[in-house]
């Protein structure tokens, strides 16, 4: 794959949940879906120590064990407005709140919030509250590389406008369909971000995420030079 900075790692916990390790030695979490993920390896449902924890939007499989890890970690929630104050409303107070298009600071990389075309509803309880827009991330290690996280989206024109304003190295893309773009969009998503190196998600957990990343390499056959790199949860590529 596109070689990684030196000291990099990120490591697959299933579903859209990764942990990153930055060349400066940062953890990060996306997507903190860990004890009650089914895909997650018995291994990891303990993350270890966080710097920070990142969240694209409120839905269960995202951020079920926001408030555990949250707790256990004293890391820095961080996330779009609606749902750090739902964070705050369960007792979290290291929350970095943001806005898609905006950028912070956090653990010593930067964190670009993006749009992302989807739905955001926190479960809480029997209920469902209003989480705000659902959102892409853009990580920027410590060197300036940059690993896009779509988070739940289908795919959208202004894609290129992240390719061209961020010019992500590499892309964590939703391709199981039914709940996201499926493969076929995610090949446009591909063209549209001008991306070279794609780890395929959020897929195979449920039997309606049909989408494989064979059908995704055969969908985006055409993008010269494009790598597919193709996970199992639990594994780690390095930089």
């Amino acid at each position: 794959m596109a070689e990684l900075p030196s000291g990099t790692e990120i490591t697959w916990f299933g579903h859209a949940t990764f942990r990153i390790v930055t060349p400066g030695g940062k953890r990060l979490l996306i997507d903190p879906w860990v004890m009650s993920n089914p895909a997650c390896p018995d291994e990891l449902k303990d993350p270890g120590p966080l710097d920070a924890v990142l969240i694209t939007h409120g839905h269960f499989d995202h951020m079920e064990d926001a408030v555990a890890v949250g707790e256990a970690s004293g890391a820095p929630m961080v996330s779009i407005i609606e749902v750090c104050a739902w964070l705050r409303s369960k007792g979290l107070e290291n929350l970095v709140e943001f806005n898609i298009g905006g950028t912070v600071e956090v653990a010593g990389c930067k964190i670009h919030m993006t749009h992302a075309v989807h739905s955001a509803g926190i479960r809480d309880g029997d209920q469902m509250v209003y989480g705000g827009e659902a959102a892409g991330l853009v990580v920027e290690l410590e060197d300036g590389f940059k690993i896009y996280h779509a988070g739940d989206t289908a795919v959208f024109s202004d894609m290129a406008l992240i390719g061209k304003l961020l010019a992500p190295d590499l892309a964590l893309l939703p391709i199981g369909d039914h709940y996201t773009m499926g493969p076929r969009s995610a090949a446009e998503a591909i063209r549209l971000l001008g991306v070279r190196t794609v780890i395929p998600m959020h897929y195979g957990t449920f039997p309606v995420l049909t989408g494989t990343p064979d059908q995704l390499r055969a969908a985006a056959s055409d993008v010269e030079g494009l790598e597919i790199v193709e996970m199992e949860p639990g594994e780690t590529v390095r930089g």
